[in-house]
């Protein structure tokens, strides 16, 4: 009698993100050839998300001062200190495919969006600076900061299902922390008051909406699912699930 019972290790893993970004790139391959380079070294020739992920930040952070090369195995060094940055970036591309109403396919957020650059770049640094290698990782922080035009110290604390839209300008201090599923839009600014070498930067609560050129100063909470206006200056707590907004932000 012939069992039809599939054995454990033939069963195929689910990774729908993964196959999303596949997916795309293939019909870009198809519909604009002179792309097809592009998607085959940067997604389609690597076995999994987190192989194409290294190597697509490495290629972007590329330098003559450390090269792609350096910058990739230093990242597979992150992977396997905190493998948890898999799931948290997969959560990134789908929290952007989710809430940005320009995204249309998961593998141009992968392959093109800065903000989502940033974001894993960030990842791969802050595993490297728990890990000891605070050097690496500040090197990293330059070239994110040249590359992306966006700042975040590598200690700063970050959740998942974060979407950073446009990104140009953001700056995250040492000491900030950011909940999951935030949305932050361009040029917004976590920063601190002074000199303080103790906790002196925000703290942003879930699904927390930040819009653009908001500045929030200080140890100071943001509560879960507040927005803050655009343009706003934040020197003050803001509870849960208010909206604020001015110079100084009051709740509207």
């Amino acid at each position: 009698m012939t069992s039809n019972t599939t054995k454990p290790s033939e069963l195929r893993t689910l990774d729908p993100v993964w196959d999303a970004v596949t997916s795309g790139a293939r019909q870009v391959a198809r519909v604009e050839p002179s792309l097809a380079n592009l998607v085959y070294s940067n997604v389609l020739n690597h076995p999994g998300f987190e192989h194409a992920l290294a190597h697509r930040l490495a290629e972007r952070l590329d330098h003559a001062d450390v090269s792609a090369d350096l910058i990739r195995q230093a990242f597979h060094d992150a992977l396997a200190f905190r493998p948890e940055i898999g799931a948290e970036s997969r959560a990134d591309l789908a929290a952007t495919l989710e809430r940005d109403p320009a995204l249309h396919k998961a593998v141009d957020c992968f392959l093109y969006f800065k903000g989502y650059h940033a974001i894993q770049t960030h990842r791969f640094t802050h595993a490297l600076w728990l890990a000891g290698r605070k050097d690496f990782a500040l090197y990293l922080q330059s070239r994110s900061s040249a590359v992306f035009q966006v700042d975040i110290n590598p200690a700063a604390r970050i959740g998942r299902g974060i979407m950073l839209d446009h990104a140009t300008g953001f700056v995250v201090g040492e000491t900030a922390t950011i909940g999951d599923n935030v949305s932050i839009l361009q040029g917004v600014t976590l920063g601190g008051t002074g000199k303080s070498e103790e906790d002196r930067h925000p703290k942003i609560g879930n699904g927390v909406l930040i819009g653009a050129g908001a500045i929030v100063l200080g140890n100071i909470k943001v509560g879960e699912c507040a927005r803050i206006g655009a343009g706003s200056v934040v020197v003050k707590e803001v509870p849960p699930r208010v909206t604020v907004a001015g110079v100084p932000a009051r709740i509207i």
